[in-house]
């Protein structure tokens, strides 16, 4: 059986060079595999994740992209520890010094004033009230919020303003936040997403190690609609070759679990991403790996990526147009061909910071 250096529940143990920096840091697989040949019981040390300090004096980014589906993001962390080979945020570690590999993964920055930045904007005379998404780049409710509760505590300034907020995340940890969602709620304020990529556990542990599992994602959609919490689906990202075969499926289980909306994006490679994806498909599925790249170059005009606006999130060609209709008549048939809630601004109030009432 072949050896391979890996952390368990990690989604890569790479280091790719980084655009800007002129070293890089390599491993030499054929040394780890000679050593595991005479020492069944090596096994290469195990990559701890460590939350850093952020100190950003800002919380609130403007997006001013075509197709993407929100104008203002707050983001509590940078990187993600859910390890998605796929991620098209791991490149945005390097402006950090970090890699865009298991640096990604394992060096989560985290905005431990962003619930203060966000309270001191919001109150702010010039701050129009609009819709937040949270996160527009990594996932607010990855493991280390568990312990962090950076999130938890952007949501409570939020639910005081009334701001409306819509969340997108692949973790039940979200419904430790009810109270605060089910209070924005009530002001046609908040909305919450679940990226949900397969409902094959076993497939869903290798392409998102440290996410929640596609039932406890589906469970997690039942409490929040219970609370009376809008909530969506996004299939993100559809890997030809490998996922796509369950848009119908999952789009039927999504509106069984409580689902109102549906969404779908294919994959997306941008700079060494293209890199990392195909290391994961060599470790998990080396018979595939023609297959879904092949795929891919369909959607992507002969490349791996193509990052032209009105394209990038469906692809081009037959093989994209398939796609869409495919994902068109599934939501359809379960339901969810609907449109997203629209949230309200209308209840927003201005906070005075330091006096927040108490939910």
């Amino acid at each position: 059986m072949p050896f391979h250096l890996s952390d368990h529940g990690r989604g890569t143990t790479d280091s790719p060079a980084s655009r800007f920096e002129q070293h890089s840091v390599e491993s030499d697989d054929g040394a780890w595999e000679e050593i595991a040949a005479v020492d069944p019981e090596f096994s290469p040390k195990k990559t701890k994740t460590e939350v850093l300090r952020d100190d950003s004096q800002s919380i609130i980014t403007n997006n001013a992209s075509p197709d993407i589906g929100f104008t203002h993001s707050l983001n509590p962390y940078r990187g993600c520890e859910h390890g998605c080979s796929y991620c098209y945020a791991r490149p945005y570690h390097e402006y950090l010094g970090y890699n865009s590999g298991i640096d990604f993964e394992t060096k989560i920055v985290a905005k431990e004033k962003a619930p203060e930045l966000l309270e001191e904007k919001l109150s702010r005379p010039s701050w129009k009230p609009v819709s937040l998404a949270c996160s527009g780049v990594t996932d607010c409710y990855q493991p280390v919020e568990r312990k962090q509760e950076i999130t938890r505590r952007c949501l409570e300034i939020l639910a005081h303003a009334r701001n409306p907020v819509g969340i997108i995340t692949k973790n039940a940890l979200v419904t430790r936040d009810i109270d605060f969602l089910a209070e924005l709620a009530r002001y046609d304020a908040a909305t919450v997403v679940f990226s949900i990529t397969s409902l094959d556990s076993g497939l869903a542990g290798k392409m998102e190690p440290r996410a929640s599992r596609p039932q406890a994602r589906l469970e997690a959609i039942r409490q929040l609609r219970s609370a009376g919490i809008p909530v969506g689906v996004s299939m993100a990202p559809i890997i030809p070759g490998l996922n796509d075969h369950e848009i119908p499926e999952l789009m039927q289980a999504a509106a069984e679990a409580g689902a109102t909306f549906a969404s779908g994006t294919v994959l997306r490679l941008p700079y060494s991403v293209k890199d990392i994806f195909q290391g994961w498909l060599d470790r998990f599925f080396p018979e595939r790996k023609e297959l879904v790249l092949g795929r891919i170059r369909e959607l992507r005009g002969g490349e791996l990526n193509q990052s032209e606006f009105g394209s990038r999130m469906t692809g081009t060609g037959p093989l994209a147009e398939q796609i869409r209709q495919l994902l068109a008549i599934s939501k359809r048939r379960s339901g969810l061909a609907g449109p997203r809630s629209a949230l309200s601004t209308a209840a927003f109030r201005r906070p005075m910071p330091g006096q927040r009432e108490l939910f």
